[in-house]
């Protein structure tokens, strides 16, 4: 799936719109956090598990 990464004025734009303080010296480093946040759930979603059970399955005694 194609992204594209937040800009500052992006992530300023964003918690304007939900009503959360930012204060605009802070706005590269949320930027910067959020992509790589992004960058991590991305590659975690384009992983083959293909028949990896779930964790409730698994019995360690």
């Amino acid at each position: 799936m194609p992204s594209t990464d937040l800009s500052p004025d992006d992530i300023a734009r964003l918690a304007a719109r939900a009503g959360l303080p930012l204060d605009a010296s802070r706005a590269p480093a949320v930027a910067a956090t959020v992509n790589a946040i992004h960058g991590v759930v991305g590659a975690l979603g384009e992983l083959r598990l293909g028949e990896t059970a779930p964790a409730s399955s698994f019995d360690a005694r």
